[in-house]
């Protein structure tokens, strides 16, 4: 079975370089990568914050956040 595995992010130019980046080294065969738009999925920013998510482009894996790089914050979002 894959590991869930989130990346979020809101569309700034930080959070797409860091999509493309993450998105093409993520291994497929071991994760199941799916990629949120907080800009557009405004829905999903309940779960990046229960996810431990503070600030996008983050990568969740088994519900632990890994901030990538400070693009926004989800105060901003929300």
């Amino acid at each position: 079975m894959k590991t869930k595995a989130i990346f979020y992010h809101a569309g700034c130019t930080v959070c797409l370089a860091a999509e493309q980046n993450i998105a093409s080294a993520i291994d497929r065969d071991r994760y199941d990568l799916e990629i949120v738009h907080l800009g557009t999925q405004k829905e999903k920013i309940g779960d990046a914050k229960a996810s431990g998510v503070e600030s996008v482009p983050a990568l969740v894996i088994d519900n632990k956040p890994f901030h990538i790089n400070f693009g926004a914050s989800l105060a901003d979002l929300g």
